[in-house]
């Protein structure tokens, strides 16, 4: 069995001052519901504490393997308050505009 995500980044195939603003901006693109998948050689735990400070409420964190060598997870933007949350932060989840 394996789930649908709208995409999937292998964080080891990326420079690592990338990764961050890469895994951002591919969760903003998100559409309420949708998810992406995350490939790492480490626990991603510090960014779960990034999502968290950033948009809280918003996204939801399901670790699909936790290692030793793969780490996977699954970040989804949620439904419902995808929309709420965008309008309550002048940078719509880190999309600032202007």
């Amino acid at each position: 069995m394996s789930a649908c995500f709208a995409t999937t980044i292998d964080l080891r195939r990326v420079a690592p001052p990338a990764r961050h603003s890469l895994i951002f901006s591919s969760f903003s693109d998100l559409l309420p519901g949708q998810s992406l998948e995350l490939i790492n050689d480490h626990d991603p735990q510090p960014l779960n504490e990034q999502f968290q400070m950033r948009s809280p409420g918003v996204f939801s964190w399901s670790y699909l393997e936790k290692g030793p060598q793969v780490w996977r997870v699954q970040i989804g933007k949620n439904a419902a308050s995808a929309a709420s949350g965008a309008s309550d932060s002048c940078c719509s989840g880190g999309a600032c505009c202007g």
